[in-house]
């Protein structure tokens, strides 16, 4: 079985060609690559969140497998739901799955993780990821997981056996996180919000990513994958995370009066 695109036409080109050329207006690739254990990227239509998920894309190392971690949108499905497809198809091709580290990520989470195609029927936090993934990396194969639990046991769970599965595999493997910041609050409200999730990030401190989202109403739809990645990225040894790129929709429209914030970050 193929998840087919649900939302290629609509948060970026369905048209190959439209695609590749749009990529790379976003990415850069003057930058010197750096190898990190996970990254925060953003899921808005690209004209939106493009060029700061380009930033970070650009920024990192890719190595061959991937793991991807998104928010569920629409609330439908098991909590937390790793996709039974054989692969992904954007307009650029089908991204397959890595089966041996799916595999042995359900193995260290049997009680949390699950299959179920159903979460991710529509979502499109994690389906936006793959055209820069494809770019950058032709021969990827990636782990997809919609996580719609909130509480930070959960977190904690499955970020460990994240890492156990990850530290026993014979390959490198990226986590990224997809997530939005702030949204529909003026610019400098997003900004001044943005700024207290981000520093906890940037601490590497996921209990308080997610309890500060909670305790002051910031609206990161991400928040838990970040927080798993984060708890995963400890782990592994992470000792260090860097804001890579920060924007919001007022930068494109012009309106700053309600806007959806953007930011790209990385954990090494």
């Amino acid at each position: 079985m193929i998840r087919q695109a649900a939302v290629a036409g609509q948060f970026y080109p369905a048209i190959s060609e439209q695609l590749r050329a749009e990529l790379s207006l976003y990415i850069d690739d003057s930058t010197e690559r750096i190898p990190v254990i996970g990254i925060v990227a953003p899921h808005a239509g690209y004209i939106y969140s493009g060029k700061v998920a380009g930033a970070v894309y650009g920024a990192i190392e890719i190595p061959r497998q991937i793991v991807i971690l998104c928010p569920n949108h629409h609330g439908v499905g098991t909590p937390a739901a790793i996709s039974p497809a054989e692969g992904w198809a954007t307009p650029l091709g089908t991204v397959p799955i890595a089966q041996e580290l799916r595999q042995s990520m359900l193995a260290q989470a049997p009680a949390l993780l699950a299959y179920d195609s159903l979460a991710h029927l529509y979502e499109h936090s994690l389906e936006v990821q793959l055209p820069f993934i494809q770019t950058l990396r032709p021969d990827a194969e990636i782990v997809p997981i919609a996580l719609g639990f909130g509480d930070y046991a959960s977190c904690e769970q499955l970020g460990n056996a994240l890492a156990k599965a990850i530290a026993a595999h014979h390959e490198p493997v990226l986590i990224v996180a997809s997530s939005d910041m702030t949204h529909y609050e003026t610019a400098a409200e997003a900004k001044r919000k943005d700024e207290q999730a981000i520093r906890h990030f940037l601490d590497l401190d996921p209990a308080g990513l997610l309890q500060v989202c909670r305790s002051q109403a910031i609206t990161m739809c991400g928040v838990v994958p970040a927080t798993v990645l984060l708890v995963a990225a400890k782990a592994l040894g992470a000792t260090r995370a860097a804001l890579v790129s920060y924007a919001t929709s007022g930068d494109v429209t012009g309106d700053y009066r309600q806007v959806v914030a953007y930011a790209a970050l990385t954990v090494a």
